[in-house]
């Protein structure tokens, strides 16, 4: 159900349009608070890390931010000092527009790598920004950031007298750690810089971290959560609470919407000696081409499931005589399939989210991953993403 401005967390106003980076969808989304804002980000990994990684780091260091600006169709990567002058470009423009300081605001890019900002479109377009400023449109605002995906990522939950909204985009190169992935939260809950940083970073290690498409990290993940403070306290462990569910929402938004995918598959694994043992069994089944192959054909062939496990050659303390593996509650390993089984395999396998449950049996550990089925589709769309 779309957010309505009313239901909306107070203080944030935005300004969304069209600049003609690459087509003429909307290309350009500032959304900005009232007031400044405790912050906090969390960014891609990848040795290539564009721009508006680097820059948005050094921003969020004070753990505060007043706006966030993204431009989808244009990663902005790859491009030298002159990519970093026109990232620094564009947070003076709006700095210039709102009165905003430029080191309050996070900048964030998505798109082709490798090409420049039309920079002289992002100038004009830009000319009058502070007078233009709505009350934020936070459905326009996922829409906004959408490069591959064919749907807008949205979920909401409310805290005691505040709200909290997230928006995601995100498709593919996806793995493994967030993904090709921008996503931002915006509350009215008065919470402080240490709890905000801990709360959001174990939510992005539990969530985004846990997602994968295609084994590929970007240049340009960014998560940044902003809280205005506007509604009054509210309890940590709620916040903590609605955060994960609101998270984890739009990691499985993700991954349904991943390019090409037709199924969602999530995977737990239990049983393991501590969370980074269950993780890594965990990636390792939702990654394997095989098991992604498998699921989209609704193959019943469970073996690439025990093959995907046997990868993790480093966990000696795992035993294959203690491993059981399920699809749903069907038990396939140890078990002795018959025909019938294997027709009930196929049909779970059908479903538009298959669950794969392991036990490892040494520990009391769990971890759940989400990913999707590899299909021909995958093929067509990065075969001619630039084209």
């Amino acid at each position: 159900m779309p957010l309505t401005i009313s239901s909306a967390p107070q203080g944030f106003s935005a300004f969304i349009t069209n600049l003609g980076i690459r087509d003429t969808t909307d290309d350009f989304v500032f959304i900005k608070s009232s007031v400044p804002c405790v912050a906090d980000g969390v960014f891609t990994q990848s040795l290539f890390a564009g721009p508006s990684v680097t820059i948005s780091r050094e921003n969020l260091k004070d753990s505060q931010a007043q706006g966030i600006v993204v431009i989808s169709k244009n990663a902005n990567v790859a491009n030298g000092s002159v990519g970093i002058a026109d990232a620094q470009e564009v947070l003076q423009l709006v700095a210039t527009e709102t009165g905003i300081a430029a080191h309050n605001i996070v900048i964030a890019s998505t798109g082709v790598i490798g090409r420049r900002y039309p920079i002289e479109k992002i100038r004009t377009g830009l000319l009058g920004l502070g007078k233009k400023l709505t009350p934020a449109d936070f459905n326009a605002a996922a829409r906004g950031i959408m490069t591959t995906d064919t749907v807008p990522k949205l979920a909401t939950r409310q805290i005691g007298n505040a709200k909290l909204v997230g928006i995601a985009k995100g498709v593919g190169m996806i793995e493994p750690n967030m993904a090709t992935l921008l996503t931002f939260f915006f509350t009215d809950a008065a919470i402080s810089a240490n709890s905000l940083r801990s709360i959001f970073r174990s939510t992005i290690d539990k969530t985004f971290n846990c997602l994968s498409v295609d084994t590929d990290t970007s240049t340009s993940d960014s998560a940044v959560i902003l809280a205005n403070g506007l509604a009054g306290e509210v309890s940590e462990v709620d916040f903590a609470s609605a955060l994960q569910e609101v998270a984890q929402e739009l990691v499985l938004k993700i991954a349904r919407d991943a390019e090409g995918a037709t199924k969602i598959i999530e995977v737990t694994v239990d049983s393991a000696i501590n969370y980074a043992q269950a993780k890594k069994v965990a990636k390792a089944i939702v990654n394997s081409p095989l098991v992604k192959t498998a699921v989209y054909g609704a193959d019943p062939n469970w073996g690439r499931v025990a093959m995907a496990i046997g990868k993790c050659e480093n966990e000696q303390q795992i035993n294959p005589e203690r491993v059981v593996i399920s699809f749903d509650d069907v038990k396939v390993y140890p078990s002795s399939l018959t025909n019938e089984n294997l027709e009930q395999l196929r049909q779970i396998m059908s479903k538009d989210k298959v669950d794969i449950h392991v036990s490892l049996n040494i520990g009391e550990a769990s971890a759940t991953v989400w990913g999707c089925d590899l299909s021909e589709g995958y093929i067509e769309i990065n075969g001619k993403y630039s084209t």
